[in-house]
């Protein structure tokens, strides 16, 4: 795998069931489709290791932000890049860019922060040994790139007086 670029971990295309009322996907599958990268991310992180052989130890998704660009429609060809963007004991921040694959535009991206998290203990925990040297890893060659330009952002909106 090449680390010196956001990872590529998860395609997909646009399904029938995920179309709404105005002939576009729907914005919970924007989410979801991100989501399965992000689940990747941490198959990437556990080196693969199977679930029953990592003792509970998993994440757990605290925090997410979307940003919607440009709709994409059924049968449309996804792809999802992935960029950690810092990671502690405990946490990790990665971004999203969700494109349209045949036509190459940006539809969304998605920002979210996660924490290791015991499914045994429910609880919060720090991350396996092996999990943190992968994140260490991917952030050695990820934190030399730029910042994505949407990473950071916030809900704002000021009403005019």
């Amino acid at each position: 795998m090449d680390y010196t670029k956001p990872l590529l971990l998860h395609k997909d295309v646009v399904k029938p069931e995920w179309i709404d009322e105005y002939d576009h996907m729907n914005l919970s599958f924007y989410v979801w489709v991100c989501d399965q990268a992000t689940y990747e991310f941490w198959e990437l992180a556990n080196e693969r290791t199977a679930l029953e052989k990592r003792d509970g130890a998993e994440y757990a998704v605290v925090e997410s932000h979307v940003n919607y660009i440009r709709e994409v429609r059924l049968n449309d060809p996804l792809t999802v890049t992935t960029q950690l963007i810092s990671y502690d004991k405990k946490r990790f921040r990665i971004y999203h860019e969700l494109y349209q694959s045949d036509k190459g535009y940006l539809s969304a991206t998605n920002e979210l922060i996660a924490l290791g998290f015991n499914l045994n203990e429910r609880r919060t925990s720090e991350f396996r040994d092996p999990v943190q040297s992968m994140l260490d890893k991917i952030y050695r060659h990820h934190s030399l790139l730029d910042l994505p330009a949407n990473a950071g952002r916030s809900i704002s909106f000021t009403a005019p007086k």
